[in-house]
């Protein structure tokens, strides 16, 4: 097996392991034998177990880049939330494990959250209170509506459909040829209200 094989290897593995038992509960050897590699392996490309749960969490926090391509993009408010919307339901079919490591580092912080973690949330959320705030400024939203709170709700809606697709798929269809009609349901609560 290549070098980089070893190290991609590496990555899946311990991103599924990981995301199923958290950082303290995965052994090195566990990930070593998993993954089909030596332990070593582990320390030479990341400095052991804690260093590739940091490499973990970086590359699936690396998605929320394109955060700033929403918020450059050259069009208004209420389509930049539409776009955020369809962004995050794709974020959570191409990172399957993403919100596993997102609640687990929310209920269960490791000395990674304040590094990767919160930094990332941090700024999503700014980035979606700054359009909201956008969007009230130019009277395309209600005067009225609280930025914090209306961002918020926006990030806990997408997050809370995939979060709960085990205790749901009995009434809710959660397939991916169902997005296009979530989105539009979503835009419709935003923009519609009850």
């Amino acid at each position: 097996m290549d070098k980089k094989d070893f190290k991609t290897k590496l990555m899946a593995t311990a991103t599924r392991l990981f995301a199923e038992r958290g950082l303290h509960g995965v052994s090195i050897r566990e990930l070593s034998t998993a993954a089909g590699v030596s332990i070593s392996m582990i320390s030479y490309y990341f400095e052991g177990k804690e260093g590739l749960y940091a490499s973990v969490l970086t590359e699936q926090f690396s998605c929320f880049e394109y955060m700033d391509l929403i918020k450059n993009k050259e069009t208004e408010p209420l389509e930049k939330i539409e776009e955020y919307i369809r962004w995050s339901i794709q974020r959570h079919r191409d990172y399957p494990y993403l919100l596993r490591f997102y609640t687990s580092e929310l209920t269960n912080p490791t000395r990674y959250f304040g590094s990767i973690v919160q930094p990332t949330i941090d700024k999503a959320l700014h980035i979606l209170i700054d359009i909201v705030k956008e969007g009230i400024n130019k009277k395309h939203f209600r005067e009225e509506l609280n930025p914090e709170d209306t961002a918020l709700a926006m990030a806990g809606m997408v997050n809370y459909y995939f979060l709960s697709t085990l205790a749901t798929e009995k009434f809710i269809n959660h397939s991916p040829e169902r997005d296009g009609e979530l989105i539009r349901h979503y835009m419709d609560i935003f923009t519609k209200g009850l």
